[in-house]
């Protein structure tokens, strides 16, 4: 499986769209809304809050970028070529799986090195340690969707499906904006998205604050979905190959 691994890290590292929608993106819009003061409230703390909505806005969109590619693989005859292997359908998806855990870490990281570098946020050591990890670990949700999509749909059709996905799940778990300015109706959606209950961990991180256990309950809950999701599309994709 580390040989698949290498290969498909090659392959997302190479693509322009995870450069500019990964990386590059939410750096801008991080520097965007402080310099510009559209971050609500002011000073440090809305510097702080939108830094960690960013980093968390790159690493979901560099989660979904994982999968993709995964429709073209389709039509390529590249899911064929895998079901030839020794490799099981749990054991490919934990591939793509582990790939998107490693290419989330750049957008991430460049978010955080803006803020504590051009916008001076500081923190303790073990809060920016704390972030990173929860950061990272807690994109698995969107990379397993994003992969889920890509086997199920065409090469065309997942990357609108992947896009409105992130774009969709990044407003309405108030990664741009706070969700407590959502009418009640969108709050109360807003509280059950993958995308808040993910900030939310590292926003009461950066607060120095203990992550709440409802929202990792709920992230939890968003895992197994998307898991069994990923897993479904990968065995009717590769039966239809």
């Amino acid at each position: 499986m580390l040989g698949y691994i290498r290969l498909e890290l090659r392959r997302v590292t190479r693509d322009v769209a995870f450069l500019v929608f990964g990386i590059a993106m939410p750096v801008v819009m991080y520097l965007i809304f402080t310099t510009l003061g559209l971050a609500q409230g002011g000073g440090q703390e809305a510097t702080l809050y939108v830094m960690v909505s960013m980093a968390a806005y790159g690493g979901v969109g560099a989660a979904f970028n994982n999968g993709a590619g995964l429709g073209e693989d389709r039509g390529a005859g590249w899911l064929r070529q895998l079901r030839l292997t020794p490799l099981a359908p749990a054991s490919i998806v934990t591939g793509k799986t582990i790939t998107g855990m490693v290419v989330v870490v750049p957008g991430i990281v460049a978010v955080l090195a803006a803020g504590a570098l051009i916008k001076g946020v500081t923190l303790h050591p073990a809060q920016w340690i704390s972030i990173i990890a929860l950061l990272w670990a807690g994109t698995i949700p969107f990379t397993l969707i994003g992969l889920g999509n890509g086997y199920l749909l065409t090469g065309q059709a997942v990357g609108i499906a992947n896009m409105a996905a992130n774009m969709g799940l990044a407003v309405v778990g108030g990664l741009w904006l706070p969700a407590e300015t959502f009418p009640g109706w969108l709050k109360a959606i807003s509280d059950w998205t993958p995308t808040r209950n993910y900030a939310d961990l590292s926003w009461h991180v950066a607060f120095g604050q203990a992550p709440p256990p409802g929202s990792a309950l709920i992230l939890l809950g968003w895992l197994l979905a998307a898991g069994a999701y990923a897993v479904y599309g990968y065995r009717r994709a590769a039966r239809t190959a």
